[in-house]
């Protein structure tokens, strides 16, 4: 592919500005769009995703690292696990395309399918039902002989799943850093962009070495990406990020489901459309009355009270405000 693609840009800018809300959406709406809307072979729409993420997630990785939101010791046991997972990943879609050539699309469409359908579930969960988790946050972890295991087998199998669907580097491993590991959301966004970053890069070079990077492509969707981050992180505070998940779980639900359907499964189309609209009107109802800011230190949240955000990331929670 050569030359400037308005379109494919309008999407790089659309899925940056998201990335750098909430820090999801990378390869969980790259991908399906690219396979979806513009027909690229799922092998090259993976591998062209997965290095243009390398390239965007390393901006991002950097800045958090600078900012000292990365913890180190999480991201290197994560690593140990989830960088052969990812080489295993890649290696695995390579050989069984080989083998089987065109017909092994269709499993590689559903593999991407049941990775969306993994992820959009993860995304609303942690939106409703991880809030609880605020008051034991933490600004680092202590391994132990065990977790060390734990999260190198952890990672080994999000690496798996990243090498073959180039889905996941975000909401999963920001899932386990939260539930797991409980960390602040500071830290939480700078290890899980830094990890991802380190991660991408292994698997985009494993997919350039196999060719199945479009460069040109990858070229268009960074022309958009790049400001799009940069859009999205300017504008982080003033959106209510409650609301922000919702729909995103709601897309991605879209996105996996029409995934299903380009996979050859009996999917309606009014399903397809329905079920996530009706989550997503679901959500926005229920977000509407407990919104969830992240700018400007505070996140209003429903219930026993109002969640601030500290200076160092920390979150606690204060009474609740009397009319």
């Amino acid at each position: 592919m050569l030359g400037v693609s308005p379109e494919i840009v309008l999407f790089g800018l659309g899925v940056g500005i998201l990335i750098g809300l909430t820090g999801i959406g990378g390869g969980s709406l790259m991908t399906p769009l690219l396979i979806i809307v513009l027909g690229v072979q799922p092998v090259v729409a993976i591998g062209t995703d997965l290095m243009y993420g390398a390239i965007t997630k390393t901006l991002g990785g950097y800045r958090h690292l600078r900012k000292g939101t990365v913890d180190l010791t999480v991201s290197k046991w994560l690593g140990f696990g989830s960088v052969p997972g990812a080489l295993l990943g890649v290696l695995l879609v390579n050989r069984l395309h080989k083998a089987y050539g065109k017909e092994f699309d269709q499993v590689l469409l559903g593999c991407v399918a049941a990775a969306l359908l993994m992820v959009a579930t993860v995304v609303l969960v942690r939106t409703f039902l991880l809030s609880h988790l605020a008051a034991r946050e933490r600004e680092t972890f202590t391994f132990t002989t065990r977790t060390k295991l734990a999260a190198i087998a952890l990672g080994f199998v999000l690496g798996t799943i990243l090498g073959l669907t180039s889905v996941g580097s975000g909401a999963l491993i920001g899932v386990a850093l939260i539930v797991l590991f409980r960390l602040t959301p500071r830290r939480v966004v700078g290890t899980d962009v830094f990890h991802a970053a380190m991660l991408l890069w292994v698997a985009g070079t494993a997919n350039v070495i196999s060719g199945n990077v479009d460069y040109g492509l990858m070229g268009n969707i960074l022309i958009g990406s790049i400001p799009g981050v940069w859009i999205g992180t300017h504008f982080i505070d003033r959106v209510p990020t409650q609301a922000l998940r919702v729909t995103l779980g709601a897309v991605l639900l879209g996105s996996a489901l029409a995934m299903v359907k380009n996979a050859g499964g009996q999917m309606p189309v009014g399903v397809v459309f329905g079920v996530p609209v009706a989550v997503g009107l679901v959500g926005w109802l229920l977000s509407s009355a407990r919104p969830v800011w992240l700018g400007g230190g505070k996140v209003a949240t429903a219930g026993t009270g109002n969640a601030v955000v500290s200076g160092t990331g920390k979150a606690a929670l204060s009474a609740p405000e009397r009319p």
